[in-house]
């Protein structure tokens, strides 16, 4: 089944060109233009290690990736938080095909930088049936290599919206995660990798289902 994201994020994207100043748009463009030239958040590739990890989830529980791969495999998602519009269409994606993902014997483990309040906020938001994580400081997705900093005129673009993004991850760094996809097959390997520096470029949900399914 496909979701309904790619739709989604191509109304919104139509609204924001119809809303924002060419300069604005063209800044963000930008700051996307320079990450992609950039060594930052290149991302794990098919067939590296996962490193394990163990994180808070939205109710504070600790959630290990090596537990999680004793029961199956796991599908990893790195978003930058719930006040991005990209982010929360792509988690509300995921639970229109939640019922699949673990009928075909995998868990859903979704990561930002938020601290587990805006977590939690994320979570009941969109009545998500999977754990959210809290990688506070951006350590985890270190460890992938996703991590890079906002440029300074995105930040005071960001701030100028009144969108502080240092509030909802609890630190001054103003870092992110790169948004990554990636299939952890049960021994620990990367099955699946699908990372990209534009934020607005995310793999359909049901194309990382079918991928899923041939593992054996």
């Amino acid at each position: 089944m496909t979701t309904q994201m790619r739709q989604e994020f191509d109304e919104y994207i139509k609204k924001f060109k119809a809303s924002k100043p060419e300069e604005i748009q063209q800044q963000m463009q930008d700051a996307i233009t320079e990450l992609e030239a950039s060594d930052e958040g290149k991302g794990l590739k098919k067939g590296d290690k996962a490193p394990n990890f163990t994180l808070p989830d939205a109710a504070g529980n600790s959630v290990s990736l090596d537990e999680q791969l004793k029961q199956g495999p796991v599908i990893l998602t790195f978003y930058r938080g719930n006040w991005c519009p990209y982010c929360n269409m792509e988690l509300r994606a995921y639970q229109e095909i939640i019922e699949d993902i673990h009928g075909a014997g995998a868990e859903l483990l979704a990561i930002s930088p938020q601290t587990p309040d805006h977590s939690m906020s994320a979570q009941e938001k969109h009545d998500l049936e999977y754990k959210v994580l809290s990688d506070v400081g951006n350590k985890v997705a270190d460890e992938f290599n996703l991590v890079y900093r906002l440029p300074d005129y995105l930040i005071d673009i960001y701030k100028g919206n009144k969108l502080d993004v240092d509030q909802y991850n609890g630190d001054a760094e103003w870092t992110l995660p790169v948004s990554a996809t990636y299939i952890i097959a049960s021994d620990g390997t990367i099955a699946y990798e699908y990372t990209k520096a534009d934020y607005k470029d995310r793999v359909e949900p049901s194309e990382v289902l079918a991928e899923l399914k041939k593992l054996k």
